[in-house]
């Protein structure tokens, strides 16, 4: 009875030491402390949110929707009337590419002027 109680423990031992119980255990404890303290949340900060919004309004001047819902209502107005639908999105068509055509003219000019530096830095040298 003795060497079975012996061996039963020799067994159980060497199946813990297999498993690296050790290692296990600090996994769960490190997901346990991570999911009860809430340390990777960010603080909520809503003056931080509206001024965003009013840099966003204050930045992009055109007269398109910018939200799902100003999308939707425009669509409400519309509805039923598909020349007045057509109208609406040809002129915002053009706002958007016109918007998009100054962004990428100003990303080229200043390629450009990256270039013309990294030009006159090579002459120098």
């Amino acid at each position: 009875m003795m060497t079975l109680f012996s061996r039963t423990t020799d067994y159980v031992r060497s199946l813990l030491k297999g498993l690296h119980l050790q290692q296990y255990f600090a996994f769960v404890l490190v997901g346990f402390v991570l999911l009860t303290t809430n340390a990777n949340a960010a603080p909520h900060n809503d003056a931080l949110g509206a001024k965003i919004r009013d840099r966003i309004e204050q930045t992009d001047q055109a007269d398109r929707p910018k939200t799902t819902g100003e999308w939707n209502r425009e669509a409400e107005e519309t509805e039923g009337k598909p020349g007045k639908r057509l109208g609406r999105i040809a002129k915002e068509s053009g706002e958007a590419f016109k918007q998009f055509g100054s962004g990428y003219v100003k990303g080229a000019q200043e390629t450009a002027g990256d270039i013309e530096k990294g030009a006159a830095r090579i002459v120098r040298e």
